[in-house]
């Protein structure tokens, strides 16, 4: 006769740490899990109640371990576990699953509210509740599970099949043929999407003053009971323990961080993070990557700063180390997890402020992988940066000078830059004379590409932003791809407005290309101008485009802006926008340019007028008012004007 395997008291300590890394993750699984005819505030109380009662107790059965479990990690395994029975719990009161978990709608398991009610804030995880409301219970853990937490197909009908849901194969099918848009997905991944997040509101106060005047003589008595059961003292409970610490994950452990092998970046087709080695003089120092590891998990008092769209969540696996060193007067640790890059600061004594940055890298590549901020100098006049190890050359140069000559940038063993002058903090106020705008240029390792040099920018986060250029279009040739903003043409585009770069910060963008799309000779004598679109790309994926109109002398124009949108990008090559112009003359035009494949503009509204050209130059009669621009495709269709509203599609 054989047993099941069951959990001794080191495996349970090892589910509570991977119950307190995925806290709100499993919060989240459990509240759109729920029966959405509860309110919010008792899906709220239940699903942190599921969660905290999915720690196993000393002995408790061990799920069923997968084919593959001899290859997966050993925190896998608990997670696994910690899922399946906040599943169970969250399915139970549904009717999809039973057993003792069905207890969990039933008072008084803690946690506790008294005198409060609670519910998600206004547009953020309730809202994907709403629209989850008319599925089954099952379908929204395994649409939960597959689209949010990343968990494979075959995984999610397993920890269904675990967690009792009588059919976890149509339910996962069912999750899949939800219609639910891309947009909602990401924007389910931001940290506002937090059912450990809550509002809270007071009850009827005087209804609570009424049964409070009621309640005094049970109070009393209460009191005189707790005094007697203190003094004959409290019964021990075995499965009562302290909430685990780093130490006690394996993911907060310094021993299981990941290190790469010096060479490692010289034979992988995977040129990014992934390549980075352990560098610094102190990647042995065990407590100062405990310190980091532990700060990062538990902030407390410690100045967090993320990204937009980023989390400073616990990682859920052991992180990569990049860098753990001095420099000037800190100490730095360098962390990498998944598409997030952390970095850790504190006083050279260890005793100091303690800071903690975090950004995003997703689909990072050889340039954009290529650095990273280890320091400022007090003032941020400069800082120090930590290159790839596929960098051979460091230089430095003035983006508003197109004839500006490189100046080298010296370059310790280890990968660390000297101190490089950095742009001034904010955007010059409309007007103001713009200096300088310095950048580095960075030359690859010829092990890995030949002559390829590149520029980066500091917009003040801790990952370099990556700068290009696309030349203007010829109706000869195919369309042209961005490149390194490092020929004369380029660096002629780029010297008027390197120092609008100002107005991205902060973002979490990972390259700005600027894109010549058109040229035309301006009215009244005004010369030639050039129709360029800035593109900010974001590590989510969606940017922040800017067109501007580039005269022979003076500062660009702005056209329009658009926010979160795909135009001026790979996906979004046809465009076309206009506005409102006054020429040194003194009088007023309608001007407006398209991409390479508009064959012709009209014009209608307050100016009526066309034009069977890239380009349109009409006179703007009367005051201000309304006009719609459309463009024709080449290959027929046609495009709309770009707007605020990122338009401009076709």
């Amino acid at each position: 006769m054989s047993t099941s395997p069951r959990f001794g008291s080191a495996a349970v300590e090892h589910a509570e740490a991977v119950l307190v890394e995925q806290y709100p993750r499993l919060v989240r699984l459990a509240y759109l899990t729920l029966p959405d005819t509860r309110g919010r505030h008792a899906r709220v109380l239940l699903a942190h109640k599921a969660v905290q009662r999915a720690l196993p107790r000393t002995g408790t059965p061990a799920a069923p371990a997968p084919a593959e479990a001899g290859t997966a990690d050993e925190s896998d395994t608990h997670l696994t576990l910690v899922r399946s029975r906040v599943l169970r719990a969250a399915l139970a009161p549904s009717g999809t699953a039973g057993g003792r978990w069905a207890r969990i709608g039933r008072p008084p398991v803690p946690p506790f509210v008294w005198g409060l009610r609670l519910w998600p804030p206004a547009g953020g995880i309730d809202e994907a509740a709403h629209t989850l409301s008319g599925a089954p219970a099952p379908v929204r853990a395994a649409f939960v599970l597959h689209h949010l937490d990343d968990v494979t197909v075959d995984e999610t009908v397993r920890l269904l099949g675990l967690a009792g849901a009588t059919d976890p194969a149509g339910a996962v099918r069912e999750a899949l043929a939800l219609p639910v848009a891309g947009e909602l997905l990401r924007a389910l991944r931001r940290p506002e999407f937090d059912a450990s997040v809550v509002s809270a509101r007071p009850t009827d106060l005087l209804r609570r003053r009424r049964r409070a005047r009621a309640c005094w003589a049970g109070l009393a008595t209460l009191a005189l009971t707790l005094t007697v059961l203190s003094v004959r003292g409290p019964s021990p409970d075995p499965d009562v323990r302290p909430a685990a610490g780093p130490a006690a994950s394996g993911a907060l452990d310094p021993a299981r961080l990941q290190r790469v092998p010096p060479d490692a970046w010289s034979d992988t087709a995977r040129v990014d993070f992934t390549a980075w080695p352990a560098r610094g003089g102190r990647t042995g120092d065990r407590d100062l990557l405990a310190r980091a590891l532990g700060t990062w998990a538990a902030p407390g008092p410690t100045r967090v700063t993320a990204a937009p769209g980023t989390t400073a969540e616990p990682p859920p696996r052991p992180p990569q180390l990049l860098y753990a060193g001095d420099v000037d007067g800190r100490t730095v640790v360098l962390l990498r997890d998944g598409d997030r890059v952390v970095r850790y600061g504190e006083a050279g004594t260890g005793s100091g402020s303690r800071t903690l940055d975090v950004t995003r890298t997703d689909d990072a590549g050889v340039t954009t992988a290529a650095a990273l901020t280890l320091s400022r100098a007090p003032g941020g006049a400069s800082a120090r940066y930590l290159l790839a190890p596929w960098i051979a050359a460091a230089a430095t140069r003035d983006l508003t000078r197109a004839g500006d000559t490189a100046r080298t940038l010296a370059l310790a063993a280890d990968g660390v830059t000297a101190p490089a002058a950095v742009p001034a903090a904010g955007a010059p106020a409309a007007g103001a004379p713009c200096a300088s705008w310095p950048v580095i240029e960075l030359t690859s390792s010829t092990r890995i590409v030949e002559k390829h040099s590149f520029v980066l920018t500091d917009l003040g986060g801790l990952s370099p932003v990556h700068l290009t250029y696309t030349p203007m279009p010829d109706a000869a040739a195919p369309a042209r791809q961005p490149r390194e903003a490092t020929g004369p043409e380029a660096r002629a585009a780029w010297a008027p407005q390197a120092c609008r770069l100002g107005e991205l910060r902060p973002g979490a963008y990972r390259a700005v290309n600027v894109w010549d799309f058109a040229a035309a000779q301006l009215p009244d004598g005004a010369g030639r101008a050039v129709w360029s679109c800035t593109r900010a790309s974001g590590w989510a994926g969606p940017g922040d485009v800017t067109v501007r109109l580039r005269l022979e002398a003076g500062t660009p124009q702005d056209v329009t802006r658009a926010r979160s949108t795909a135009a001026c990008g790979r996906f979004g090559q046809h465009l076309l926008a206009g506005f409102r112009w006054r020429s040194p003359a003194g009088r007023w035009y309608l001007l407006a340019a398209g991409s390479r494949h508009v064959t012709g503009i009209t014009a209608t509204g307050a100016v009526r007028a066309g034009s069977s050209d890239r380009t349109l130059a009409a006179p703007w009669p009367g005051p201000d008012g309304a006009v719609s621009l459309t463009g024709t495709l080449a290959g027929g269709g046609t495009v709309t004007a770009l707007d605020g509203a990122g338009g401009g599609r076709d």
